[in-house]
């Protein structure tokens, strides 16, 4: 096993993960996630801040995450597509630098399982 290709494995990962750092900026996309955002620019987002792309309740919400280290999960539905949206705080040292977005597509029919 390539030891590079272990160390990059989120860049090809079946689910959109999208990075900002402190100050909202995004700074990381992996393929899914420019593919996911093409229509709204796709890579080109890189270097653009949250707040052009989200409303101000979503803003709150992001704010919220960075200055408390909260998570915030939720699902969506969107042109068909069920999704579960994972927003958490990027740690280095145990100090906030940043939000991730994991977005994962949900299949229609998710089994879901109850474990004792």
């Amino acid at each position: 096993m390539n030891k590079d290709a272990i160390m990059h494995w989120e860049e090809e990962f079946g689910a959109a993960i999208t990075i900002a750092d402190k100050d909202g900026t995004i700074i990381y996309m992996n393929i899914k996630a420019i593919e996911t955002f093409a229509a709204d620019g796709g890579a080109q987002l890189i270097g653009k801040n949250l707040h052009t792309c989200h409303q101000p309740a979503s803003m709150d919400i992001i704010q919220r995450i960075l200055h408390n280290n909260l998570c915030n999960t939720y699902t969506i539905e969107k042109k068909g597509i069920r999704k579960l949206i994972h927003q958490a705080p990027w740690l280095q040292d145990g100090i906030c630098s940043g939000i991730v977005e994991i977005s994962i597509e949900l299949p229609a029919n998710m089994p879901h399982h109850i474990r004792d």
